[in-house]
């Protein structure tokens, strides 16, 4: 039995739209004397017994080609596989289109043969007249979804329903045509790639996939290309690596670009399908920038009363990098500032504080510099300059109108007890630290702190005396406060402690401890002892 491949008027290979053979064969050609033996007497193919009269020929009878391939089998070895045939994909005929046909010599055309078709897409996707044996396509096939077809025809007798010979089984199968365009699965891209990065810096691979058969033809043999970004990238045609094009592509200008890709099919050629995705290509930082001062010169100022920890102003400095390469380290140059001031940085600002207090009386003026550096330097940029950057401040200190300021911070004064009345105890002293007189201030002592009012002071001298006799044994020690407040400005008022020991003095007999009681026998003897011991004591120092 034969499967006919059906031809059209022209070869198979580069006309016919739905089916074409393997191979041709050249029927002009002289093949020797090898080729005048008959081919179905030489080797035959393993498609079990009764297959030597299977072949291919035309079923069109008006086929000059067919009729010459008929003809020359008596004479030429098969150089096709005569067992499978080709149905391209996605034709789409009017009615359903014949591909082939089956035929047995068995067949007397006497209408008592039948040809049957079983096997994959049989009376679906294949159907066979069983009269004629000739095969039909009911459909257009897809060889994405299905490649090939496994069928085993049949030629029985209509009466007896036996088989004239033995089954054969044949494939068709389905030709590639490029119908799937290539598709970036894992599309759109993000990648990033370190700013100012060589030449040829590999930032990402894509990949895209082509349905379409790779073993044949071009459908499925891609390029790479840029549709958008051929100015800053690059990309391999062939493996679809992305790489950077330009050296300076720096993030503070631009941190991010979109780049179009397309893969195409047929090697690129003019007519192949093509697929785009975009990659989105994100610079990341480096530390290519220095940190700079927003201006050279600072000026601040602060009260002469402003206790230390006390915030002067606030510097600041721009590093147009990020993260870690944008961090910066302030410190005060040494000069004759000394430690009077500190400096804290908090992100890219820096804080000025007083660290000692100070005396617009003593200095009315600070004037210092200030630097600022990357911690963390790149050394590829340091052509780029020095990543350090200096400033002026200068911190005025303002005049205030200040309380009296007493000599001391504390006194300690003595004075013996039982003194009369209006004893000298010490002095206190206090000045106007505006005006460095002493004339405008005035004395008192704080009554909480005296209660009993033991001691005076002399509002105009600071002279503080007794009130009272005073009694080391009963209180040794006296704690005042004394108060000196500005005559011109009573809201400008200091305080001192003022520590007055009481000295001791012999005024005090010693005397027993408390009340002894003893016992003698009247038999006893001037002299005796009597074992009584006294305790005796001397309330002075």
């Amino acid at each position: 039995m034969a499967v006919t491949q059906s031809h059209a008027e022209l070869d198979n290979q580069t006309a016919f739209p739905y089916a074409s053979p393997v191979t041709t064969l050249d029927i002009n050609r002289d093949h020797g004397p090898e080729t005048r033996n008959n081919p179905l007497s030489g080797d035959k193919p393993a498609l079990g017994k009764g297959l030597d009269n299977l072949g291919i020929q035309g079923s069109d009878s008006a086929d000059s080609k067919s009729k010459h391939l008929i003809r020359s089998r008596s004479r030429s070895r098969r150089s096709w596989i005569w067992n499978q045939f080709f149905v391209i994909e996605e034709y789409a005929g009017p009615e359903p289109v014949l591909i082939g046909r089956l035929h047995t010599d068995m067949d007397r055309n006497d209408g008592r043969t039948k040809y049957v078709l079983q096997g994959d897409g049989a009376g679906s996707v294949f159907v066979i007249d069983d009269k004629t044996g000739n095969i039909h396509v009911t459909k257009p096939l897809d060889r994405e979804e299905k490649d090939e077809y496994r069928l085993i025809a049949t030629a029985t007798d209509k009466q007896t329903n036996r088989a004239l010979e033995p089954s054969s089984e044949f494939i068709i199968r389905v030709q590639d045509i490029n119908d799937n365009p290539p598709v970036f699965e894992a599309g759109p891209y993000s990648a990033t790639v370190p700013e100012m990065a060589n030449i040829g810096t590999s930032i990402i691979q894509v990949t895209a996939t082509d349905a379409d058969d790779p073993t044949y033809g071009n459908s499925a043999r891609l390029v790479y290309t840029l549709v958008q970004g051929q100015q800053y990238f690059s990309v391999d045609p062939q493996t679809g690596i992305l790489r950077t094009a330009v050296p300076d592509m720096d993030r503070e200008a631009q941190d991010q670009y979109m780049v179009l890709l397309q893969a195409k099919d047929m090697g690129g050629h003019l007519g192949g399908l093509s697929g785009t995705t975009t990659v989105t290509v994100k610079l990341t930082d480096v530390n290519d920038n220095p940190p700079r001062f927003t201006q050279s010169m600072w000026s601040f100022s602060v009260s002469e009363l402003a206790i230390p920890g006390a915030e002067i102003g606030r510097i600041s400095a721009t590093d147009a990098d990020l993260g870690e390469n944008a961090r910066l380290d302030y410190t005060i140059l040494e000069g004759e500032t000394g430690d009077t001031f500190n400096i804290t940085g908090v992100n890219q600002e820096a804080v000025i504080t007083l660290n000692k207090a100070v005396d617009y009386e003593s200095r009315s003026s600070y004037s210092f510099s200030v630097e600022v550096l990357n911690p963390i330097v790149d050394p590829r940029f340091l052509r780029r300059g020095p990543f350090k950057d200096r400033a002026s401040i200068r911190v005025a200190v303002l005049d205030a109108d200040e309380p009296p300021r007493f000599s001391r911070n504390r006194y300690h004064m003595d004075v013996s007890e039982n003194c009369p009345p209006a004893c000298t105890v010490g002095r206190v002293s206090a000045v106007d630290p505006d005006t460095g007189l002493t004339n405008n201030i005035r004395f008192s002592i704080d009554p909480q702190s005296d209660p009993e009012a033991l001691f005076r002071i002399t509002p105009d001298t600071g002279l503080i005396t007794t009130a009272m006799i005073l009694d080391r044994e009963r209180e040794h020690w006296h704690n005042i406060t004394v108060i000196a407040t500005q005559r011109d400005n009573p809201g400008q008022v200091s305080r001192v402690l003022v520590a007055i020991e009481t000295l001791d003095l012999n005024d005090n007999a010693p005397e027993l401890d408390r009340q002894y009681t003893t016992a003698m026998c009247d038999s006893s003897s001037i002299g005796q002892v009597s074992r009584k011991s006294l305790c005796i004591i001397d309330n002075d120092e």
